[in-house]
């Protein structure tokens, strides 16, 4: 278990009421962080990239896209638990290519799940997300980690699902690593029209997306390889928070 402390997340609060969306971009995110913990293991939290399991739910019947999944509690007063492993569930609502069944993908080691960057990460998600909704007393949060590799053959693809919503209140992308590739950019579109309001590429680590899921729908482009003789993938941490 974890408390976040009473922390200062800036202008960022203002910007998603304004606008349903913010780019922040590594100095600035760095900056949040440091505020809040810590962020000493971050070379093991970024190599643990290298370890994930192949989704194999992916309805183009791609080989592009890794990951690891774990879910958390975490209470109005600071408290972060982590829950029984359970699969991610969306509805055909949100995504239309992979919803309506149960997905169940390998969990996050525990190192990482205990390790200082990720708590310091959710702290900094409860004290951001809390302050937009100060009515919950506690939320669902679910942790993604992604790997998108682009081959020769096959361009990855971070939102095969297309412009979407989650199906959530409110989304942390948060880039990891990125690694001989080209393009990634995030789009976000208005909810009614999906006209597009803003677009922004995520090219240095902790270069982060803050997404208001209910206002606004977002995307990111496919991901070539620079290089294709080279191995070339898109590594991203992507925290969910869905009030109770």
């Amino acid at each position: 278990m974890t408390r976040a402390p009473v922390a200062t997340v800036d202008d960022l609060p203002a910007a998603l009421r304004r606008d349903g969306y913010a780019f922040v971009t590594h100095p600035r995110m760095r900056g949040l962080l440091d505020a809040i913990g810590k962020l000493d293991d971050w070379p093991a939290f970024a190599a643990s990239w290298n370890d994930l399991a192949l989704d194999t739910y992916l309805a183009d019947f791609g080989r592009y896209r890794r990951r690891r999944h774990a879910v958390f509690r975490a209470e109005r007063d600071g408290a972060i638990v982590r829950a029984a492993h359970q699969p991610h569930w969306q509805s055909r609502e949100y995504n239309a290519l992979q919803g309506g069944i149960e997905r169940w993908f390998e969990p996050l080691e525990e190192s990482i799940v205990s390790g200082d960057s990720l708590q310091t990460i959710l702290r900094l998600s409860l004290a951001l997300f809390g302050t937009l909704a100060p009515e919950v007393e506690n939320w669902h949060v679910e942790v993604h980690q992604f790997r998108i590799e682009a081959r020769p053959d096959e361009p990855g693809q971070p939102t095969p699902e297309g412009v979407h919503r989650d199906g959530v209140d409110y989304v942390l992308v948060l880039l990891v690593d990125r690694v001989n590739i080209a393009s990634g950019t995030t789009t976000i579109h208005a909810a009614g029209t999906r006209e597009l309001l803003g677009s922004f590429t995520l090219t240095k680590p902790l270069d982060a997306a803050l997404v208001d899921d209910a206002r606004v729908f977002h995307g990111v482009t496919p991901v070539e390889a620079i290089d294709p003789a080279q191995p070339a993938h898109r590594d991203v941490l992507v925290v969910t928070f869905r009030r109770r």
